[in-house]
């Protein structure tokens, strides 16, 4: 595997763009698109919020059946508990892109993200496709990264080259998130493309595994957010052998998505509110995958272990109070150890380790901070 540049626009076929419409009152980016040529075999997993905003309700249903060509987000507004007309003007997006596009409306699939409980400034957007489409270029991907952030410091993006069958496969992805960040999933959105050619099955299954191990390992604030999703577009541009199997193409393609979606996912957590330091948390030698996976959740979602890591206090104490407070057992001063490496530093670890199983589990978090008070005071 090789680390390249270029983001979602590298692989074969697929362009993007984004621009202000003027839903964001600052003047920055706020709608952004991405098109492939030719239409893609796609993939998606949804937020496990029960209150789910407009645009995946409608992107849920357009994905349904394993196909996609092109993807329209807004930021600024999540169209989110707007009713009936949330749900019209997510469809009409769609529409009118797709129109414009001349492809099939179950072939858009569209998303939104900020502010909860406002409607969405539809006729800005309406009046922004004809530009947005027509300047759709190769070079379009990081207008695309400007136009989905919020909150965000930083875009975050990452692109790999694999060989399968003797074809270079190209990985592109890039995402959204900084606060408001939880498993299943988080306030974040990821968009993965490539050119790989695969099996609609396969694609999901992948895709599913990666968001696992990296998405719905990471907290910020233990807030899970309306809005989330990441998706997969493939669209089989680089000629290889269509990987309808689990064998070697398939395990090179999944380890490939596992590491553009645990670089954009850290990615995320670097980014996180006010964030002044990446916590990796390690569960060693639990009796059971959930034990450990629950324990790394508890110290990652610890308000208590966030300010210490902020105030550089190591202070143990708070961890085992965390892990304890899940009622599991084993978990008590005879059978536990926790470690630390320097709390001064800007990325530190906690690992808490038992002799009680071989299940082990990280899950990657950032501090609280003045600053994360700070903004989630103000934003509204």
């Amino acid at each position: 595997m090789k680390i390249i540049t270029g983001g979602i626009t590298k692989p074969q076929g697929f362009k993007a763009n984004g621009l202000c419409c003027g839903i964001r009152k600052s003047g920055k980016f706020d709608l952004g698109m991405f098109y492939s040529e030719k239409p893609c075999v796609a993939a998606g997993v949804f937020t496990k919020n029960s209150v789910v905003a407009a645009p995946l309700v409608i992107s849920k249903k357009h994905i349904k059946n394993g196909k996609a060509q092109a993807m329209i987000v807004n930021s600024g507004n999540a169209n989110c508990y707007t009713g009936e007309l949330g749900l019209l003007q997510a469809y009409l997006t769609t529409e009118i892109f797709a129109n414009k596009l001349g492809i099939a409306v179950n072939d858009v699939l569209v998303t939104s993200t900020g502010i909860i409980g406002k409607a969405l400034p539809f006729e800005k957007i309406e009046k922004a496709v004809d530009k947005l489409v027509s300047g759709l270029s190769k070079t379009g991907s990081k207008n695309f990264e400007q136009a989905i952030l919020t909150t965000d410091l930083a875009e975050k993006e990452k692109t790999v080259e694999i060989i399968i069958g003797g074809k270079k496969v190209i990985i592109g992805g890039c995402a959204k998130g900084s606060g408001m960040i939880a498993p299943n999933m988080a306030t974040m959105l990821g968009f993965i493309t490539t050119d790989a050619a695969i099996t609609p099955k396969l694609l999901k299954e992948a895709l599913q595994k990666a968001n696992e191990l990296s998405f719905n390992r990471i907290t910020v604030d233990g807030c899970m957010s309306t809005n989330d999703m990441v998706t997969v577009f493939a669209n089989g541009l680089a000629g290889n052998k269509v990987i309808s199997t689990k064998g070697k193409d398939f395990e090179k393609f999944q380890e490939a998505l596992n590491f553009v979606c645990l670089d954009l996912a850290k990615k995320i957590v670097l980014d996180g509110e006010g964030a002044t330091k990446f916590i990796t948390v390690n569960i060693i030698g639990a009796k059971t995958e959930k034990h450990a996976h629950d324990m790394a959740m508890a110290v990652a979602n610890s308000n208590l272990v966030k300010t210490a890591a902020f105030g550089c206090n190591p202070n143990w104490g708070r961890v085992a109070q965390a892990v304890g407070s899940l009622g599991i057992s084993y978990v008590n001063e005879n059978h536990m150890k926790i470690e630390f490496s320097p709390f001064n530093k800007k990325e530190i670890s906690i690992s808490v380790i038992f002799t009680q199983g071989k299940q082990n589990a990280t899950v990657y978090t950032s501090d609280l901070s003045n600053e994360y008070v700070r903004i989630n005071a103000e934003y509204n």
